[in-house]
């Protein structure tokens, strides 16, 4: 396995951990929420939400946990891709469009990091080794 893949590994590992501790603030206190996401519109942040919330970052922490374990799974890596893709459209919607959540520290910091997954894990699509579908096609070429 190539180097960039076993630092992807680490990354969505240390992704993950942090995701559940979001996940368990999103339970224990919704005021985490209206305080440092969504201080836009704090009114919109009750309980439910924040639950809601917090089952869906536990949810794409298991899917990116489950891939830094199996990096090779070429689905489980294309799922783990779209966890990062929707993270990022959920942030940008909420600060462009919706306008509860202005630019702070609490919102860039999942902006970046999901576009910094997206990036590496796009990149880290050129190290996967060739499928035999892969090969058998290229040789049809050839030939």
């Amino acid at each position: 396995m190539s180097r960039f893949l076993n630092v992807l590994r680490s990354w969505l590992v240390m992704v993950s951990v942090i995701a559940v501790g979001n996940t368990l603030q999103s339970f224990r206190d919704h005021s985490f929420l209206s305080e440092k996401l969504y201080t836009g519109a704090p009114e919109f942040v009750n309980g439910l939400q924040a639950r809601t919330f917090g089952i869906w970052t536990l949810l794409s922490s298991i899917i990116r946990c489950a891939c830094a374990i199996d990096i090779q799974n070429r689905t489980l890596y294309h799922i783990t891709l779209w966890t990062f893709v929707l993270a990022l459209g959920h942030f940008l919607s909420e600060v462009f469009i919706y306008k509860t959540a202005p630019l702070t520290i609490g919102v860039m910091a999942p902006l970046i990091v999901a576009s910094f997954s997206v990036i590496g894990m796009l990149i880290g699509f050129q190290y996967f080794p060739e499928t035999q579908e892969e090969v058998g096609a290229r040789q049809k070429k050839r030939n």
